[in-house]
């Protein structure tokens, strides 16, 4: 049997992943910590939390977790302690990147929804708190998945590489853990993210009606209304976010719960669709990653000015050094 085309997509897939995630988040941390996008500091804080972690889920699952056991097998990370950390951290960084997902899409329904809770929450510190406990208890939550895992083989006195042990398929208590974590993670952030956005679009529409009403009755023209512009700029970057999220999980989301329901353990060979549908999805969940740069690029004008700035700066030092 040849080496599973699965595989072969997921040997290109994963360097292509970790060559362009590893930079757009990096540019991205750095043009939104500048705080020059016109973006309030309670958002940039938020962007800035989700771009760093989107960065250590990229250096986590596709750099660590693929390229360097497959390009360099049997080094240091796969020692079943190190192996086991990996295993932890991609678990860790994807709950904490999806969680933190929520909290943007809660602080901007609380900012549109709730105008007398604003001001309170929808803050710089309040968004500092918010990162700090979600990356706190994303990483508490996910410490069990590092006992699941034992050496695939002792070598020299040294466990090597990891295989999950046979009484995480048996055992009532890891069954429940299993459960527990995967509806805390994704179904419901999934769900979480939906229901906001409906009510956040529900509010829009109300709010909208009434302001046009008013203009129409105070004007009897059409005349631009800065608070709906501003809003309008705030939803864009809301929904393109949640929006690209909810498309890029929900195959993974769909495919965990059928796997649940019809009790999927084992995979008949490299082609099971079975397998194939969960490499996929793992694929598609780990892109989301690495699509909130365009994102911003698309919606914010001057994120925009500032990525050209930043793309410009290198090549304008150059051309003063040679001048000098």
């Amino acid at each position: 049997m040849g080496y599973p085309v699965i595989f072969q997509i997921e040997d290109i897939y994963y360097p292509v992943l970790a060559a362009i995630g590893v930079p757009v988040n990096l540019v991205a941390i750095v043009i939104l910590s500048r705080g020059k996008c016109g973006l309030s500091k309670c958002i940039s804080r938020y962007l800035v939390g989700m771009a760093a972690t989107d960065l250590l889920v990229v250096i986590i699952e596709p750099i660590l977790g693929w390229i360097v056991s497959i390009y360099f097998p049997y080094s240091f990370l796969d020692i079943t302690p190190v192996c086991r950390l990996i295993h932890f951290l991609g678990f860790a960084t994807a709950v904490v990147s999806v969680w933190l997902t929520v909290a943007f899409t809660f602080d901007r329904f609380v900012a549109i929804c709730w105008e007398k809770l604003k001001t309170k929450y929808c803050t710089e510190k309040t968004a500092t708190v918010v990162l700090g406990t979600v990356s706190v208890l994303g990483c508490l939550e996910c410490v069990p998945w590092y006992f699941v895992y034992d050496p695939h083989h002792i070598t020299d006195n040294v466990p090597w590489r990891c295989k999950i042990k046979p009484s995480f398929r048996t055992s009532p208590g890891w069954t429940a853990f299993d459960m527990f974590h995967l509806i805390l993670t994704p179904i419901v952030p999934f769900c979480l993210i939906l229901l906001l956005n409906i009510l956040t679009v529900r509010r829009i529409l109300a709010v909208n009606r009434v302001r046009m009403g008013l203009q129409g009755r105070s004007n009897g023209e059409n005349q631009k209304d800065p608070e709906m512009e501003n809003r309008k700029k705030s939803i864009i970057l809301l929904f393109s976010i949640s929006g690209s999220f909810i498309l890029l999980w929900v195959t993974r989301v769909v495919f965990n719960i059928y796997a649940r329901i019809t009790n999927i353990r084992t995979y008949s060979s490299y082609t099971d669709p079975n397998y194939i549908t969960g490499h996929t999805a793992k694929m598609l969940q780990l892109l989301s990653s690495c699509t909130n740069l365009c994102i911003y690029v698309l919606t914010q004008t001057k994120f925009r000015e500032e990525l050209k700035n930043a793309v410009k700066y290198p090549f304008n030092l150059i051309v003063k050094l040679m001048k000098s």
